[in-house]
């Protein structure tokens, strides 16, 4: 790469970084990014600078190119707050007409990391709960839940039908008759497996961001493990973080 590439590159990618942020955020409302010749003033970049920034966008499945239309938004995202413990069908529903589909839900002995980190003993069964997540019809995501029995067995009584209709952290609320106390959450993007992409439909090889939560009851004890697998390019995590309360908190 020349050095007049490698300058146009970082130019292409520093546009894409702002464009990225506009698209996820649902900065074009109608769909339709600005043509080429307004990027091109707006950025005061080249035109070949803007058509490689759109072609990075391209290749992680958030835009695509429509003759007659230019390039648009290949798919709606959704946020999802990372300042408060909610289930992710309960923040969905303000965007959409969320579907949960029961794929597994039976009693299992889980691996041994697993059952340590909901605080059982080796070779105890629990509840494993495996949702596929539709809003609007499009796959969004995977979630693979780990319940402790006097939580889990009665959320199974219910019957797939109530799992299908409601939140799990609802039902988990009305199994304890309490509210959920707090969560331990990791968040990392990955590359998807083969089967992972084959059921959130996604192009193989496409990116998705592992979530792993912990969630504790109103006492503390562990209620339920999730590994969830999330569209990378359909979810955007948000938080407002507040540093002079945090400073002032230290300094205390």
């Amino acid at each position: 790469m020349s050095a007049e590439q490698g300058r146009r590159a970082d130019q292409a990618r520093r546009v894409a970084h702002v464009l990225r942020g506009q698209v996820l955020r649902g900065a074009f409302p109608g769909g339709a990014l600005p043509d080429e010749r307004a990027l091109v003033a707006e950025f005061g970049t080249s035109r070949n600078t803007v058509r490689e920034a759109l072609g990075l966008l391209r290749d992680e499945g958030l835009v695509e190119r429509r003759r007659g239309v230019g390039t648009v938004v290949a798919g709606r995202t959704y946020q999802h707050p990372l300042g408060e413990l909610s289930g992710l069908a309960e923040v969905l529903q303000r965007h959409g007409v969320v579907v949960n589909e029961v794929r597994e839900a039976r009693s299992v002995r889980p691996p041994l990391a697993v059952a340590r980190r909901l605080g059982l003993a080796e070779g105890a069964a629990t509840v494993y709960l495996e949702r596929l997540r539709r809003v609007d019809g499009a796959p969004l995501s995977l979630d693979c839940t780990y319940l402790i029995p006097e939580v889990g067995e009665p959320l199974l009584a219910r019957g797939r039908a109530t799992l299908e209709r409601q939140d799990v952290f609802d039902l988990i609320e009305r199994v304890a008759g309490a509210p959920l106390g707090r969560a331990e959450v990791s968040v990392r993007a990955v590359v998807a497996d083969p089967a992972t992409c084959e059921v959130l439909a996604m192009p193989e090889g496409g990116a998705v961001l592992a979530v792993e939560r912990l969630t504790r009851l109103a006492d503390g004890r562990p209620a339920d493990l999730e590994f969830i697998h999330l569209r990378g390019d359909r979810l955007t995590l948000q938080a407002t973080l507040d540093r002079a309360r945090d400073v002032n908190s230290v300094v205390e």
